[in-house]
């Protein structure tokens, strides 16, 4: 047997989630698992992202602060 629980929402969100319902059916359980499971991915991206822009950021500050570079723009 499923376990359910109730929770209050402002009527603004639940009008919310009416509009991006998928098909007109589904339940707000089911849709608030979608949300949940896209936003793990998103966040999971975003962290992947941040640590490509970490990792990238020694090299990139080798590669553009240099004297070579610097003694072109003065040409």
């Amino acid at each position: 047997m499923n376990k359910v629980t109730t929770i209050q929402l402002s009527k603004t969100i639940v009008k919310s989630m009416k509009q991006i319902k998928e098909y007109p059916r589904q339940t707000y359980s089911e849709l608030i698992n979608n949300m949940i499971i896209l936003y793990k991915q998103v966040k999971n991206k975003n962290q992947y992202d941040e640590f490509l822009h970490m990792i990238q950021q020694p090299k990139m500050k080798e590669l553009w602060d240099n004297k070579e570079d610097e003694a072109w723009e003065n040409v």
